[in-house]
């Protein structure tokens, strides 16, 4: 039984070379996250996790050299020989940050033109060939509100993270994404926050903080926060997940479909026995290629995936179409019906207008089959429509632009990416007029909802995943003039005697339905006007702050106030409290690159 045993061990690895080790930087010694390693000559590769650290298979039959790649460090290209652990210490390229500061520079004062030529301390530096093919929706920024004029703020809450994963793309390729490509909620989203599990028969906790305005001393900033139930692996409901993907031409390139399938990979691998997968790819047509399998066929599934290859033009809605039947097919009660859409968003033949997408979607949605979208690529991305179909969808949507987004979005949200706990969640913030002049909600511009919605169960609005938390800021403008309005708690044609004798600064109310209910429930409390010390706000406050305001910075905000790359840099390393796998760490560094790409040119 021993020799067997040992036979055995030696069969599986004698398969291939398991490579590993950890990726540090050479000056101080500290691990560099997102490093991609490549395997020369060929497009195998991986990349270092929060603490730097890699693993990757070889075929100890070729002479394999690795090389490590990330930017501002030196690239460096390791011969493995027959070495299981190799460790790698980058070292900084200055000459490689100059380059991406200029060529950040010539995108933005030159209008992203092609061929743009820099000179700068003497030295001509390469030409900037940019691509202008992506498209995103026009964002007005919201303004401060009257509250006299409009005492009630209503939106639907956003649990999407593409903004922010997109916005990295940009930084770390050399230039500051277009403002448009900026959506602050997003951004302030991306990252979880150490709010309290949630009691009793609410799937949320509401959590909330009142303090001074970082950007604007003289206001207060109101933060507040949902925490949605987590709920174990084991413990989630059957999916039923059809995954609709794009094999256009548009696909072709590395960081589209090869990088698409590795990401899917991670996805497969914690599928359970309980869960079904099916394939439908569109091209110039669509097609199945992998009825509905048993998640522990991943050996099947995950055959069906490598033969995937780019080629034709793309019949997207044709493969809605059909990824629907699918998914209705195999319709689980009680489960988790669900399309995955992989795409760089660009649907270009068949259902090309978004009201003919979103009609399909929502009828789809009633009858209980949801859409997440997961977006890929550079230079073609259709973050509009994306956007629309998974906010019609009853989905998230996501931007993956390394392998460890995939893990983040794939595995370790797998739950709040894809298990809803409360479907059209909706906010309504009523302002009491002797406390608050104005206020204005940071982001969430395309969330806005009519007042009159929030009492309106047929209006759809946001989804809470399993182990998500909902954040949203509101900048207040404090102690305010009397004015007019009707049917209200704290004013009609005077202030009152609910607002001038108490202490309320506003009401807060949500409304929510259950995953499979059609009427709302609603969830009330009040915040009182009693703000703290920002030094004593929790690492939660300070830290989503400091998101808002780099989102601002990024944008060029009138709103920013004393907002600098400095007091942004400086309010979030204060606040980067635990940070087991490296987000806020990750967010701290694209701050610093941000500001020496909005450094001006030397005249």
């Amino acid at each position: 039984m021993l020799l067997s045993l040992f036979v055995s061990l030696a069969d599986a690895h004698a398969f291939g070379q398991i490579v590993s080790g950890r990726i540090t930087d050479q000056d101080d010694g500290s691990p560099i996250p997102g490093v991609n390693i490549v395997k020369k000559g060929s497009t195998l590769g991986t990349v270092s996790d929060v603490n730097g650290h890699y693993q990757i298979e070889l075929d100890p039959a070729d002479k394999n050299i690795l090389v490590f790649s990330f930017l501002g460090y030196v690239t460096q290209e390791v011969d493995v020989g027959k070495r299981t652990i190799v460790d790698v210490a980058l070292s900084a390229d200055v000459q490689q940050l100059q380059e991406v500061v200029v060529t950040g520079l010539a995108s933005q004062l030159q209008g992203r033109v092609a061929g743009v030529s820099v000179v700068t301390r003497g030295r001509k530096k390469q030409q900037y060939q940019p691509v202008s093919q992506e498209s995103y929706a026009k964002i007005e920024e919201s303004g401060f509100q009257k509250v006299t004029k409009k005492p009630l703020s209503t939106f639907s809450v956003d649990v999407d993270g593409a903004s922010y994963s997109n916005m990295r793309r940009y930084i770390e390729s050399g230039s500051l994404p277009p403002k448009d490509a900026v959506r602050v909620e997003e951004m302030i989203n991306y990252f979880d926050y150490d709010y309290a599990q949630p009691e009793g028969e609410t799937p949320f906790s509401v959590n909330y903080e009142l303090s001074s305005c970082p950007w604007n001393k003289k206001n207060l900033l109101l933060h507040v926060g949902l925490q949605g139930r987590k709920i174990e692996m084991d413990q989630l409901p059957p999916s039923n997940i059809v995954f609709l993907i794009d094999v256009s031409g548009s696909m072709s390139d590395p960081d589209k479909l090869p990088l698409l399938k590795s990401s899917l990979r991670l996805l497969v691998q914690h599928l359970r026995p309980v869960d079904r997968v099916a394939m439908v790819v569109y091209a110039g047509s669509s097609g199945l290629v992998l009825p509905s399998t048993d998640g522990n066929r991943k050996d099947v599934i995950l055959a069906a995936l490598d033969k995937l290859s780019a080629g034709g033009s793309t019949a997207g809605g044709e493969g809605l179409k059909l990824a629907y039947k699918v998914a209705a097919r195999n319709f689980i009660e009680e489960g988790n019906n669900r399309i995955v859409l992989a795409t760089d968003g660009d649907f270009n033949v068949g259902l090309q207008s978004n009201d003919e997408m979103e009609q399909l979607i929502e009828e789809e949605r009633k009858r209980g089959i949801s859409i997440s979208v997961l977006g890929f690529g550079r230079g073609n991305i259709k973050d509009d429509k994306m956007e629309i179909i998974a906010d019609k969808g009853n989905g998230n949507y996501s931007y993956i632009d390394n392998l460890l987004e995939a893990q983040k979005v794939l595995v370790s949200e797998f739950g709040g990416t894809f298990f809803t706990i409360a479907k059209d969640v909706k906010f309504q913030l009523e302002f009491n007029p002797v406390h608050v002049t104005e206020y204005r909600l940071i982001g969430y511009e395309n969330r806005i909802l009519d007042d009159e919605d929030f009492d309106n169960d047929k209006k759809d609005a946001g989804e809470i995943g399993a182990g998500h938390s909902v954040t949203a800021l509101y900048e207040i403008v404090p102690a305010g003039k009397k004015g007019t309005a009707s049917g209200l708690k704290y004013q009609n044609s005077q202030p009152s005697e609910v607002a001038l004798t108490s202490n309320d600064l506003v009401t807060l109310k949500l409304r929510y339905k259950k995953p499979d209910g059609f009427r709302s429930q609603l969830v009330e409390l009040v915040v009182k006007d009693e703000p703290v010390a920002l030094e004593a706000t929790s690492a939660n406050f300070r830290f989503s702050a400091s998101v808002a305001q780099f989102g601002m910075l990024l944008r060029d905000s009138d709103k920013r106030g004393s907002a600098t790359w400095e007091s942004t840099y400086d309010l979030a390393v204060n606040a980067r409290s635990d940070d087991p796998k490296g987000y806020r760490a990750e967010m701290i560094r694209l701050v610093e690159t941000a500001s020496l790409l909005d450094t001006p040119l030397d005249n």
